[in-house]
């Protein structure tokens, strides 16, 4: 053997291997091989807060094996992701591997195929201590809040809590969002509109009161109303304006992360969780039939939406080899990347317009699929002619001084939207009769309708991984584990696909806005992570801007751990404790929300929520059946009578008995009906439309 790769990922090392030949090994270091230590903060704040790393225990062995295969390799490469992480990994594994300061050991590609993977092998650079000491950075500034911050919440709160520079601001974000939903009040406006008609022949359409001629008008009140549709009382209506024309509408650009993970749950249904694991699979490789282990898309992490020449000219022949020619712009589409992004990746695609979704599906699963389709054909029509519409506006004067105005579009190129559509792009299919300025106009009535302001709409994840991206939260790398953490730190709950508060969370983020305000301010984080990113661009010394922070922050943790415990309201119910007698409240445990006696410890009752409960009768002792969790996080059905009843069932039960062995039915997957006595082999279908929400 005479050469080493280490990478980062078993399965990107399976990948590369495959088309390196036998002059390469690749072992995978399985992310950090080194790491701070989990029981203490690891930070030495007194030695300019040099991180404490160690050896993760687990991976001593793999260590041993990383050290004897560089012992005996003629070269090494460190090919860990081409971001900050990435780097900082690729340093531990230098220094582990004791590797000279400065040696030409790193290589970053952007795709997992042979030709990228070739090139990098050609162009080693030295590690980028920027790009380390802004990984270290961040994890050093992460350990100082969430380390110090958390043993305060559990002291004051509750144990088991925890507080982050990221998620704490964000939880602020959603609880925010409640008040202001809760706070809102409705305000009336109202619209009006003019019924019309052609003279000859005779076409009625429906027009809108816009204001008059000093500029729009908002309508307040029914008095604002009746008044003008009084003034309007045998009022002549004459086209004063007429305009036919032509609009076009751009192609998006290709995906950035959050873009990605936002078009995933609107389109998909999934979660931003789900959206970047099956992103990492679809990167580090699969096997695809006929080719072999390639990766199918490029480096996932990324907030820019630059393209490579050499990909513009690879889906510009796509389009033009699947398209007919007006499909395809005189020159490539541009896309200008956001003032704070990090532009350090190209924007996510495809590696190779060769691989078509239909031509890998066979080699892909159901969601693998959806998601690389929905990758490709953004990125196909990103590069496609824009849409066109052919539009009308139409402004009427009626009595020579109000305005009421009607426009219409019709699409009449597809052009992109033939491969990728939008939920914005829907035509305004208003049918308007010929007309022309100076028409005289019949009025045939008003209608009018009083509306209300709405408050505005809670987060669900592409949302708010939306504002994270806008207020500069965060980077693409943690938005979906940031928005997992506060999920499984019950300070948000998901109720469907909306994001709502737990009291918990409101509790918490109350606390830290009291005594940590900047820990929980939008800006403020924004600004430390401007700081962060000038780190890696060189323009600011890692241990300065921690020393700067430091100093204001430990006066606000002596004085945050004199104040009193705080306690956390809980929701009463009606429920009386079958033992004491008093009314139990709802109260959040490991496995979800439970009912629970308030006078714990005396009385250590608890029970599942009523909204639990399933109107099938428990098949052994006809008690009250309850959608539980095991300690596993797998969820059954059980009886509410145990453990004087122990049925349990991970299926539904139907209420009917299976006609072969008389044993209880349950409802399986795939729409399928199956006897819960698994010796008994019965099953049947049943109709889509007879099975019951259970919420």
């Amino acid at each position: 053997m005479a050469k080493l790769m280490i990478v980062e990922s078993p399965h990107k090392a399976k990948t590369i291997s495959k088309f390196l030949g036998k002059d390469f090994k690749v072992l995978a270091s399985g992310g950090h091989i080194v790491d701070l230590p989990k029981s203490k903060m690891g930070i030495k704040i007194d030695d300019n807060f040099q991180p404490q790393y160690s050896l993760i225990n687990a991976k001593k062995d793999l260590a041993n094996e990383l050290k004897e295969a560089a012992i005996n390799a003629d070269e090494v490469y460190l090919a860990t992701d081409p971001d900050r992480e990435g780097e900082a990994i690729s340093w531990h594994l230098a220094n582990l591997l004791k590797m000279p300061e400065n040696a030409p050991c790193r290589i970053v590609f952007n795709e997992i195929t042979k030709n990228c993977v070739l090139n990098a092998l050609k162009n080693p650079r030295a590690i980028d201590v920027d790009l380390v000491n802004a990984q270290q950075a961040r994890r050093v500034l992460d350990r100082l809040v969430g380390y110090q911050i958390s043993p305060i919440l559990w002291h004051k709160i509750k144990s088991g809590l925890s507080a982050g520079r990221v998620q704490s601001a964000v939880t602020k974000m959603v609880v925010d969002r409640e008040r202001e939903i809760e706070n809102f009040v409705p305000q009336e406006y109202w619209e009006l509109d003019s019924i019309l008609s052609t003279i000859k022949p005779k076409k009625k359409f429906t027009v809108h009161f816009y204001g008059d001629k000093n500029g729009k008008i908002e309508l307040k009140n029914q008095t604002q109303v009746e008044q003008i549709k009084n003034e309007l009382t045998d009022a002549k209506y004459i086209v004063s304006e007429y305009k036919e024309g032509f609009k076009n509408h751009n192609p998006q650009p290709p995906f950035t992360t959050s873009v990605l993970q936002q078009e995933a749950s609107r389109k998909l249904g999934f979660t931003t969780k789900k959206t970047m694991m099956l992103a990492q699979q679809l990167y580090e490789g699969l096997e695809i039939q006929g080719v072999g282990a390639i990766g199918l898309v490029t480096y996932i992490r990324t907030d820019s939406v630059r393209i490579s020449n050499e990909a513009i000219n690879d889906v510009r022949d796509y389009i033009s080899n699947n398209f007919d020619s007006k499909f395809l712009p005189s020159k490539p589409n541009t896309f200008k990347t956001k003032k704070n992004s990090q532009d350090a990746h190209e924007a996510i695609r495809p590696v190779s317009m060769s691989f078509t979704p239909e031509s890998v599906k066979t080699s892909l699963t159901s969601d693998q699929y959806k998601l690389y389709k929905l990758i490709f054909d953004r990125f196909v029509a990103c590069q496609m002619a824009p849409a066109k519409y052919a539009t009308i506006n139409v402004s009427i004067c009626a009595n020579d001084n109000y305005i009421f105005k009607v426009s219409s579009s019709k699409r009449v190129f597809d052009g992109f939207m033939t491969v990728y559509a939008t939920e914005k792009e829907d035509e305004v299919k208003t049918t308007l009769p010929e007309l022309k300025i100076g028409d005289e106009l019949t009025w045939i009535a008003f209608e009018n309708q009083q509306f209300f302001t709405q408050p505005p709409l809670r987060y669900n994840e592409a949302s708010l991984v939306k504002e994270m991206e806008i207020k500069g939260i965060g980077r693409p790398s943690t938005y979906a584990p940031t928005v997992s953490t506060i999920l499984e730190r019950d300070y948000i709950e998901r109720e469907k696909k909306i994001l709502k508060p737990t009291t918990l969370g409101i509790c918490v983020t109350d606390m830290m806005a009291e005594n940590f305000p900047d820990i929980v301010d939008i800006k403020f984080t924004a600004s430390m992570e401007e700081k962060l990113d000038d780190i890696e661009n060189g323009g600011k010394d890692w241990i300065k801007v921690i020393s700067d922070f430091y100093g204001p922050f430990k006066k606000t943790l002596d004085k945050a751990s004199q104040i009193e415990r705080v306690k956390v309201p809980v929701v009463e119910t009606e429920e009386p404790c079958p033992k004491c007698g008093a009314k139990m409240v709802i109260r959040s445990g490991r496995f979800g929300k439970f009912l629970a006696c308030p006078n714990y410890p005396e009385c250590k009752t608890t029970k599942p929520l009523p909204a639990d409960e399933i109107t099938v009768p428990c098949p052994k002792c006809g008690g009250k059946l309850v959608q539980r969790v095991s300690k596993k996080g797998k969820k059954f059905f059980g009886c509410v009578n145990y453990p004087d009843c122990d049925f349990a069932s991970t299926g539904l039960p139907t209420g009917e008995n299976c006609p072969e062995c008389g044993g209880f039915l349950i409802r399986g997957f795939k729409g399928k009906i199956l006897c819960n006595n698994f010796d008994c082999k019965y099953t049947k279908a049943y109709k889509k439309e007879s099975k019951k929400e259970i919420e």
